[in-house]
Parts: structure tokens; C-alpha cells; sequence
């Protein structure tokens, strides 16, 4: 089925004329969405896996540990899917250092995870700000504090105009709408997400991450943003109460394909193939996280019961322990700090969980070195490792 989804409007740019693209309202309208046989089954499933995945948090003795992990897992995989050369580890070692990122890919990284934090808190806080163009602003500054996103106008809807591919607009793979056009259509962005609707919350979470993307109201930080926005969406509709679902794997392992999706929806109308793919994504990544969740926590229980059935253990080791998703990975110094403990005990307790199997050295360094959760780490970096 092709439907018409915008329009085009030709100016005049750097010399050249261009063609950039006004998306309509949303929802489709003429001819209105589709839901009928295999989308409807994709959608009840779709459904039912973030169900699960919101019930796998109660279920855990702390979900902040898993929060902690999923959200730094969908920021690395989200600044990747943007060619980022950053991985989990590399941001982990930084914030087990203390210091600052020195790294330009994981300033990044830190960055979306400050931003996904604050706007995810935003919506929790009965004086936050709900999802608007203001939020996501705040959410943009936040977003490019890095020392490259500082010439991109960081929390500033863009003046100028952008394009995506190609080298210059007259070549570009795809021309979103002109500055001039945005309050407007920004406008009807907002209505989109807060005016009643009969269509269900997740395919309108669906609908809002395109109509974004099409828009690319900002001059950088859009892929990421938009993402993003997918999950404030989740809490918006009450569908995920927790930040758990890192959807970028599978926009990364499917990128071309994602692209693709993205386009057929501009040039074809073809929303109904693109809902397919995207709700397909929800159900698959939140069963993955579920099971993810679970093999976490037995990761946790197996390596509690070991470290409590050594005669050596302590009870700064114990303590020690019970942080380590959080903290997964730890120097001496760390210690002290964490536990306001003296180096000898920060030392002894870091002995003990290596000698039960629970820590790993990472690298042979004899003075100050550096041990991680091994087994914890190993089942979180599946997927944002970098290929060779």
C-alpha cells in the first residue's frame, strides 16, 4: 500500500536548489494505518515482552544494579550506531577512575547517559517537566556537553539548514524540513504525543521516533536523541517503568535495514513495514533483556554463595560484594573510597574476591592494579564490543 506522507518544498541553498521534505501530521490518515493480522500479532507480542521485561525489575533484590547496566549498555550502543569507537569497558574504566573522560567517543557516551538520567527523572517528578520540546532541548544540552558538541548549538532547535548523506544538500541522501518551518511543525510533534488517541501507545511510540527523525530538529545529536525519546515515550504511556529496554542493539545489528525502514516510510508511505520492524525490534531486545536480567542475577546469587563459603571472607569483602554491579570495576584506591575502609582492608577484601573466583585481574600490572566482575561484565558487553 503507498500513501502519501509529505510534501516538498524547493529553496534555494549554498547555490543550488533543493528539495526538502514536510512530513504530514501524524497519524497517517489517507489511508489510515493498517492494524490488522500479522502487524496486530507483532503488537500483542511487542506488548507482552515489555510487560515481562517490566516485571523481571521486581523480581531481582536490587534493580538498580540492572538499571545501572542496561543504561550504560543502550548509551555506548546508541553513540556506536553514530560511529562512535567507544565501547562498555571503556566507559566503566572511566567512571571507576574518578576522572574525567579524555576520550572524545566516551565523553559522548557519559553525556547520553547524563542526558537519558535527568530527562528519565524529569518525567518522574511530580514538578518535572512532561515530554515537550523543552524537555527534549534540555535533554539536547545535556546530550552534546561535549568539547565537540559545543559548535552545534547544543538545546537550540537548528536556524540553519541541515541534510542527511551526500556532501553538500543538492547531493544528499535526504533534506530534512527547513528552518523556518519547524515551530510549526515541532508544534504538531508535541499534539502527536499528548492529544487522545485510539491507536495503542506503542505504535504510537513507533509513529513519534520517525516523525523526529524526519524532522532532525537539531544540528547534531538527532539519531541519538531520538532514541532516546523512544524510551521516554515508554514512560510517558506507562509501558516501562524503568529504563531497561536498550533498543539500539537491535537498530545496530539492523542498521541498513533501519535505514532503509525510514526511508520506505518518506518515499512509499509504508509506516505498516516500518511498525513491523520496529515492534519486532521492542519484543526481541526486551525478551533478550529479560533474559538477561536473569542470567545477571545468577551470576550475582553463584558468586555470593562462593565469596560466603570461604573461611577468609570479611566483612569488608562482604560489603565489597554487595556493590559490585555498580562498581564492577575497582582498584585499591576505589575501595577506600567506597567503603571508608584502610588500604589494608580495601587490600585483604580485594584478595578475597579474587581468590573466590569473583574478581579478575585486567591486566599484569603487580602495583595498582585493576580487577573486574568478570562474568557480570562478560554477559553486559555482549553486543557493544567493536569489530575489528
Amino acid at each position: 500500500m503507498r500513501r502519501k506522507t509529505g510534501e516538498y518544498e524547493r529553496n534555494s541553498l549554498a547555490g543550488e536548489e533543493v528539495e526538502a521534505f514536510i512530513p504530514y501530521r501524524l497519524p497517517p490518515s489517507e489511508p489510515p494505518l493498517q492494524l490488522d493480522g500479522d502487524l496486530r500479532g507483532l503488537l500483542a507480542r511487542a506488548e507482552e515482552k515489555l510487560r515481562l521485561l517490566d516485571l523481571a525489575g521486581d523480581l531481582v533484590p536490587s534493580v538498580e544494579w540492572f538499571v545501572y547496566a542496561f543504561v550504560r549498555k543502550e548509551a555506548v550502543l546508541s553513540a556506536q550506531i553514530e560511529g562512535t569507537q567507544a565501547t562498555l569497558m571503556d566507559l566503566l574504566e572511566v567512571e571507576a577512575s574518578g576522572e574525567a573522560p579524555t576520550n572524545a567517543g566516551v565523553e559522548e557516551v557519559c553525556a547520553y547517559v547524563d542526558a537519558l538520567n535527568f530527562s528519565w527523572n524529569e518525567l518522574g517528578r511530580k514538578t518535572g517537566l512532561p515530554i515537550s520540546m523543552r524537555l527534549l532541548s534540555q535533554t539536547h544540552r545535556r546530550l552534546l556537553s561535549g568539547a565537540r558538541g559545543g559548535q552545534k548549538q547544543p538545546g537550540d532547535v537548528r536556524r540553519s539548514q541541515n541534510w542527511i548523506g551526500g556532501t553538500r544538500p543538492g547531493n544528499a541522501t535526504f533534506v530534512p524540513p527547513p528552518p523556518h518551518r519547524l515551530g510549526e511543525l515541532l508544534s504538531d510533534l508535541e499534539r502527536a504525543i499528548h492529544e487522545e488517541s485510539t491507536l495503542p501507545p506503542l505504535v504510537r511510540v513507533g509513529l513519534l521516533h520517525v516523525q523526529f527523525e524526519t524532522l532532525h530538529p537539531y544540528l547534531d545529536g538527532n539519531g541519538r536523541l531520538g532514541r532516546l525519546l523512544i524510551t521516554l515515550l515508554l514512560r510517558h504511556w506507562g509501558l516501562l517503568s524503568r529504563p531497561l529496554l536498550y533498543l539500539s542493539l537491535f537498530l545496530k545489528t539492523n542498521r541498513q535495514e533501519y535505514y532503509r525502514r525510514l526511508s520506505s516510510v518518506r518515499s512509499d508511505g509504508d509506516w505498516e513495514g516500518w511498525l513491523a520492524f520496529f515492534l519486532e525490534g521492542v519484543a526481541v531486545v526486551a525478551d533478550e533483556a529479560v533474559n538477561t536480567a536473569r542470567r545477571l542475577h545468577s551470576i550475582v546469587d553463584e558468586s555470593r554463595d562462593r565469596l560466603l563459603a570461604r573461611d577468609d571472607a570479611t566483612v569488608f569483602s562482604i560489603r565489597l560484594f554487595e556493590i559490585l554491579p555498580e562498581h564492577p570495576i575497582l582498584t585499591v584506591n576505589r575501595i577506600v573510597d567506597l567503603l571508608s575502609c584502610s588500604r589494608p582492608a580495601a587490600a585483604k577484601a580485594l584478595r578475597v574476591l579474587e581468590a573466590a573466583g569473583i574478581l579478575r585481574a585486567l591486566d599484569d600490572r603487580k602495583k595498582n592494579r585493576t580487577l573486574v566482575f568478570a562474568n557480570y561484565l562478560d554477559l553486559l558487553r555482549e553486543g557493544t564490543e567493536l569489530l575489528a
